[in-house]
């Protein structure tokens, strides 16, 4: 971790006397960021939320208000409290912080595919994830797979799996093998995947593969610990069961495991129903397997 911090802080240039080409400090140009974001602000709560000295933040108010970037006053709601704004040549000057910060990010980028430009972007949304919750942008979008989506799927199966259930490898391949299948095989109108995201993150997916003429298949539902509660899940399963619907399919049908609760909660409110259970030795594991159908035409 402290070898990428120091890569990242050299790679994004704030180890300098200044950033993004200006005199500001990394501090300075977080403050005039923070300022930038409302009309005005309490100096303590900003303080307190950024985590800094008092009276390093108070040298630094005062030697931007000497340039006439900000405006100090007291609060009109409490007077021991004090608020500071930017002016005008405040906001100017953040303008040019955030112009040449846009025009180094997109320089950064540039040197990248679009494809690896999504990689980058996912694995930035995934730490600021695992250590702050939710990102800013935390819209569902369910959308079709991109290129290194179906890698994405069957890593993750193979993971999440192991991890939660102690699965074996066995999985993972199986899971290698539906998805080679569905590229092999798949038709318009009759076969489909969706992979649900989350900023820039995927959070989820499911596929839709044809059984028979009649019959479609749900496959490879999945949900991110991190997306979960979110209604991730009831929407990739709805979104599945209505290109069924809409393609002339008759009904769906599904192969699940006992031990997945919150899957079988999904299947059950969007009206499957258990048809079958088979016991058997797989994955390194005893299992209890089912099998749920739900009818499309009444």
């Amino acid at each position: 971790m402290r070898r990428f911090n120091r890569f990242y802080t050299r790679t994004i240039g704030v180890l300098g006397d200044g950033i993004q080409r200006t005199q500001y400090t990394l501090t300075e140009a977080r403050l005039l960021w923070e300022l930038a974001q409302a009309d005005q602000a309490e100096t303590v709560e900003l303080r307190q939320r950024l985590g800094l000295d008092a009276g390093y933040v108070s040298r630094i108010f005062a030697r931007f208000e000497g340039d006439g970037l900000v405006r100090l006053e007291r609060s009109t709601v409490d007077a021991r409290r004090q608020v500071v704004s930017l002016t005008p040549a405040g906001r100017r000057a953040f303008k040019t912080l955030s112009d040449n910060a846009v025009e180094d990010m997109g320089a950064l980028l540039g040197k990248l595919g679009e494809t690896d430009q999504r990689r980058l972007l996912a694995a930035m949304s995934t730490i600021e994830r695992l250590w702050d919750g939710p990102v800013a942008d935390d819209r569902v979008v369910i959308r079709a797979p991109l290129p290194g989506d179906l890698g994405w799927v069957v890593q993750r199966h193979g993971e999440l799996y192991a991890d939660e259930y102690q699965w074996n490898d066995e999985f993972e391949a199986l899971i290698a093998g539906i998805v080679a299948d569905f590229v092999k095989a798949r038709k318009p109108g009759r076969d489909a995947a969706w992979i649900a995201q989350i900023g820039d993150a995927p959070a989820g997916c499911v596929f839709c593969v044809a059984e028979d003429d009649v019959t479609a298949r749900l496959r490879l539902l999945l949900v991110e610990p991190w997306a979960r509660g979110r209604g991730v899940g009831a929407r990739l399963v709805g979104e599945c069961v209505e290109f069924a619907r809409r393609n002339g399919y008759q009904k769906m049908v599904l192969w699940t495991n006992a031990e997945l609760h919150a899957a079988r909660n999904l299947y059950e409110k969007a009206g499957f129903e258990l048809v079958s259970e088979e016991r058997g030795e797989s994955f390194g594991r005893p299992q209890v397997f089912q099998n749920w159908s739900l009818t499309l035409v009444k």
